[in-house]
């Protein structure tokens, strides 16, 4: 998966001033890009949902559009539930299935995509659970003043940690190579210019 609240700065998007009117006063560069992300969960959809035809897996796919993003979900249906297979072991399978749903939605559309899937609210969980992991740790710096370590995450957990360490008013960055890779948060004081890069959203 790709990287920190992000390393892999290409894999931003490329965005231009979406405020500025037209003749007609409208902001079209929004629109195109709110366009653009329901073409990707349309396309992300009808992938997943021939994959789960011929899988004769159980499931129903939720679009939604979180931030600069597509967010796609496989949740349970009324014939059943979602093979929690689907995420596997670490949210491994999850990952995996998300690349190749980013790759599907890349092939027909021609533009690299971002887009979130979630499987079982497998994500939505895990999120609940790292935004607790990073306030205890905001907590113990903030006792401390010392720097804390927190374990191995992936490119999407790390995200969230940074998120919440930055909305706490401290710093965090990212250190060590997969699949070690894990969030350090620093005392507010820390020098800013010592956080090795990780100040872009994650992908």
């Amino acid at each position: 998966m790709s990287e920190n609240p992000t390393t892999d700065v290409a894999e931003q998007e490329q965005t231009t001033d979406a405020s500025a009117p037209t003749e007609t006063g409208q902001a079209p560069q929004r629109s195109s890009r709110r366009e653009l992300l329901e073409r990707e969960g349309e396309v992300a959809a009808d992938f997943l949902e021939t994959l789960l035809d011929i899988a004769d897996l159980d499931g129903d796919i939720d679009l939604d559009i979180d931030g600069d993003r597509a967010a796609v979900a496989i949740v349970d249906s009324e014939e059943g539930r979602v093979p929690r297979r689907l995420v596997g072991q670490d949210g491994k399978v999850l990952e995996a299935l998300q690349e190749l749903t980013r790759l599907a939605v890349q092939s027909a559309t021609g533009d690299r995509s971002r887009l979130m899937l979630d499987v079982a609210g497998h994500r939505a969980a895990r999120r609940a659970e790292l935004v607790e992991i990073a306030r205890s740790a905001v907590s113990r710096v903030k006792e401390t003043g010392e720097s804390v370590d927190l374990d191995p995450m992936s490119a999407f957990e790390r995200k969230v940690v940074h998120d919440e360490v930055l909305a706490a008013g401290l710093v965090s960055d990212s250190s060590g190579t997969e699949p070690r890779r894990h969030v350090v948060v620093h005392p507010a004081e820390d020098d800013q210019t010592e956080a090795t890069s990780d100040a872009t959203p994650e992908a």
